[in-house]
């Protein structure tokens, strides 16, 4: 059965996580660090989560609407609005804000990163939960099922 089940191995699930942690490390010190007012960083902490949240639902919108197209054209509208919106309102918030272009590039890069380590930790924990519900499936079955399929 372990053959019919492909897996991630370990070594990339820690590369998934270390990466992952590491995106909210550099976001969370960045803004931490951020100079300016209290308004402007609570503006971005605000705009970084809103972000994480929408960049994790159009993740599981995008799998699951490849599997089925279950959901109505409003809750597309959502998720894909959700998630234009959180990165246009964060963008728009790096732009105006009065700080020096390092570290304007810094707070892009960071989020940036934050965004697609969030893309490859949704997919990858997706992926798991699959096989772990089709390994289930598969010891269901009779083994000579099982060396039919």
């Amino acid at each position: 059965m372990e053959n019919l089940v492909q897996r991630d191995t370990r070594a990339w699930r820690m590369q998934v996580w270390i990466a992952f942690g590491l995106a909210l490390t550099v976001c969370a010190s960045g803004l931490i660090g951020l100079p300016g007012s209290d308004l402007d960083r609570a503006f971005m902490v605000m705009g970084y989560a809103f972000c994480l949240s929408t960049a994790f639902a159009l993740s599981k919108y995008i799998r699951d609407k490849a599997l089925a197209a279950t959901d109505t054209p409003l809750w597309h509208t959502v998720v894909w609005g959700g998630f234009g919106l959180a990165m246009a309102l964060t963008g728009w918030g790096l732009w105006r804000m009065e700080v020096s272009p390092t570290w304007k590039a810094y707070l892009v890069v960071s989020w940036l990163f934050l965004i697609s380590s969030t893309f490859t930790l949704a997919k990858t924990l997706r992926d798991a939960h699959e096989a772990n519900r089709l390994e289930a499936r598969l010891s269901r079955r009779a083994p000579s099922d099982i060396a039919q399929s």
